[in-house]
């Protein structure tokens, strides 16, 4: 199974109902989304997958709504008659209790809703066909800190989240604890390994960068030689240009620490400095 079908799975497990008002808010989130249709006599929930259809056929028996349930290929489908019951149901006025508000966002993502594996990226996606219905769900997770983004195509509007602790947060509102803590290990494990090849990446470009200095010294002192020039250096140049023969992979820290009196990393790289600057001299036939 896929990781947005685990999620669903777990969801649809949850025994709340005997719980009549989180029945009905999670109802609502179902006929709000993208995948109810809706005309003068009938609602028809169509879904490709099992559990949400499963949870939703629960729904409708626990709160005495007649429905009937199709195939029609690999879509399974709920058509439910428009009685005045259900017609109140639609126009369910919510109040602030908690878990009501959830069990509508909930009921949101059942009905229409997909996340990717966390493996491949962070994106999760529910769909709906009016706007108002989007803004509904969008506005509730807004009142938890959870912020969605909103993409208005030719035919439908997502709401969206690609960010990863967004995510977690929205899972945990729905009350998949379990789906929370598999997420969550997948990106712990994912920043970590980003965190280890950044510092990779940093070290590999720090050698780099120390390996071709260490190459252009190496090429100074030689050109130095070669001109018979390598006497006029002072002493505490000649005592470095050495060094630096003598370890061409070595850190200035190193060289440092190799002279007779040693010195620190800067004062390293001062005469070294000295020592290009006279080789360039020599190249520019100053001398």
């Amino acid at each position: 199974m896929s990781f947005s079908s685990d999620i669903k799975e777990e969801l649809s497990k949850v025994n709340n109902l005997k719980n009549k008002a989180l029945l009905e808010a999670e109802f609502l989130g179902y006929i709000l989304t993208g995948n109810t249709t809706n005309n003068e006599e009938f609602l028809e929930f169509i879904t490709e997958n099992e559990f949400n259809i499963e949870r939703f056929y629960k729904i409708l028996f626990n709160l005495e709504i007649e429905y009937e349930p199709e195939v029609r290929g690999k879509v399974f489908v709920a058509i439910i008659k428009k009685t005045e019951k259900v017609e109140e149901l639609m126009t369910l006025k919510i109040d602030n209790n908690d878990d009501v508000r959830k069990a509508i966002v909930k009921g949101a993502f059942l009905g229409a809703g997909s996340i990717t594996d966390p493996n491949k990226q962070y994106h999760l996606e529910i769909t709906f066909v009016e706007k108002n219905n989007a803004e509904y769900i969008l506005n509730i997770c807004k009142a938890y800190g959870i912020f969605l983004k909103v993409l208005e195509l030719e035919n439908k509007i997502q709401l969206y989240i690609k960010d990863g602790e967004e995510i977690s947060k929205f899972l945990a509102l729905l009350g998949a604890n379990k789906g929370v803590l598999l997420f969550e290990d997948v990106r712990i494990t994912k920043e970590i390994k980003n965190n280890v090849n950044r510092l990779v990446n940093c070290e590999t470009a720090n050698l780099n960068k120390i390996v071709n200095a260490s190459v252009n010294q190496v090429n100074d002192i030689k050109l130095i030689q070669k001109l018979n020039k390598f006497e006029e250096l002072p002493n505490e140049l000649k005592e470095i240009a050495i060094l630096r023969l003598e370890n061409p992979d070595a850190s200035l820290k190193v060289l440092g620490e190799l002279l007779e009196n040693p010195i620190g990393k800067s004062g390293v790289n001062h005469r070294l400095q000295r020592i290009h600057e006279f080789a360039e001299e020599l190249r520019e036939g100053k001398n």
